[in-house]
């Protein structure tokens, strides 16, 4: 007999999957959803609507699959290729590592403008601070609980994101009409991309792959639907406050933005929020890059391996951090890229989650689950290979 859901457990598992939604609202998020809204009003909502949605089918695929097997995603793709599962293994880690590499970048740099925007200390020596406080909490693996406290303050800022979006005179059939109707205006190809990528991150696939070991699929669905919906709810709430922005975006107009629309302490919970989310992030992504590569090669948490991969993540994001560079041009193109990515991952989930040798029928995915994830394959190839083309003629001309 199906496991019963009560209330107490239905919360419990929405509490439990909220790692999600907190992984994925980072500096990256508040930067892209801001300028989206700035540059384009509501023209770009729909890629929220969208990816949420993308994110709970995909997230919900890869933990039927631990909940099926017992294995994580990594071992399950290593396992489905064969002899070839190490030479898959290897390139797939290669291009998860250079997502969170491109994530990292934009991680340091948002933590360092939230700072900056509450004191007057070089940003140099902020950037070495936070490098060196990532550095001890993951090699100590102590970083949980910090990271805990501060995604209450992110979620904290997401609610006055929230209030700042109701007090905006919006229809409801335009608004309506922006989250189910796809449209593109004039340069925001790279911000759409963005937009998606900074909502189904590749590397939470990995990450949390492990994480419904013990539960039933009833309350998977639920924590996770709702998990999302949340966090997806919050990156909406960002965009639309985007929409008040005059002029060119930039930390220090958005901090203003909220003050004037909530008080001077939303100028202050906007540069803690914004801190809080790159820190977090900051210790998310070099950990997701290492935990990927444990689950695809097989390499224990003390090796050097492992703590080589994470080192190497943090790096690229201090190099950024301590050449000065500016944050929203890398923080966009780190969002871009990882959306280019996406339809990679996608297609190894999409083979591992059908595969007849491992996955027992009734969790494998029905005609219906292949189709809504074969539109989100399809959509961010479509997108990615688009922006990719975009590219070549700009070099070309």
């Amino acid at each position: 007999m199906p496991k019963s859901l009560s209330f107490r457990s239905g919360l419990g598992s929405v509490l439990f999957w909220s790692v999600i939604s907190a992984a994925f609202i980072g500096p990256g998020t508040v930067t892209t959803c801001s300028l989206a809204g700035s540059r384009f009003g509501l023209g770009l909502l729909w890629t929220l609507a969208f990816s949420t949605l993308g994110t709970i089918v995909l997230q919900e695929a890869v933990a039927r699959i631990t909940i099926a097997s017992g294995l994580s995603l990594g071992e399950v793709v290593g396992r489905s290729y064969g002899a070839r599962s190490r030479v898959v293994a290897v390139g797939l880690v290669g291009a998860v590592a250079l997502g969170c590499a491109a994530y990292q970048a934009g991680n340091i740099l948002g933590a360092v403008s939230g700072l900056a925007l509450l004191s007057d200390v070089p940003s140099t020596y902020l950037t070495a601070l936070i490098g060196v406080s990532c550095i001890v909490l993951l090699w100590r693996g102590s970083q949980k609980l910090l990271a805990n406290f501060l995604g209450i303050i992110v979620f904290v800022m997401g609610v006055a994101f929230a209030y700042v979006a109701t007090q905006i005179q919006l229809s409801f059939g335009g608004l309506a009409r922006a989250l189910v109707l796809p449209t593109l205006p004039a340069d925001s190809l790279v911000l759409a991309i963005g937009l998606i990528g900074t909502t189904i991150v590749p590397y939470n696939l990995f990450l949390a792959s492990g994480i419904g070991r013990g539960q039933s699929l009833t309350e998977m669905r639920w924590g996770i639907g709702l998990a999302v919906l949340i966090g997806g709810g919050i990156s909406m709430a960002i965009l639309v406050s985007g929409t008040l922005l005059l002029g060119e975006f930039s930390f220090q107009i958005m901090a203003d933005t909220l003050a004037n629309r909530v008080g001077s302490w939303g100028r202050i919970l906007f540069a803690l929020g914004l801190f809080a989310a790159g820190f977090t992030s900051a210790l998310t992504a070099p950990l997701a890059a290492a935990v990927t590569a444990r689950s695809l090669l097989g390499w224990s948490v003390t090796s050097w391996s492992y703590r080589l991969v994470w080192l190497g993540v943090l790096a690229v994001g201090l190099t950024f951090g301590l050449l000065n560079s500016r944050p929203v041009p890398v923080i966009i193109a780190a969002q871009a890229i990882n959306g280019v990515l996406l339809p990679v991952v996608t297609i190894f989930l999409f083979r591992a989650v059908n595969d007849s040798r491992l996955i027992p029928v009734e969790y494998r995915n029905t005609r219906l689950q292949n189709v809504a994830m074969g539109l989100v394959m399809v959509v961010t190839l479509l997108l990615g290979s688009w922006n990719i083309w975009q590219a070549i003629q700009k070099l070309l001309a």
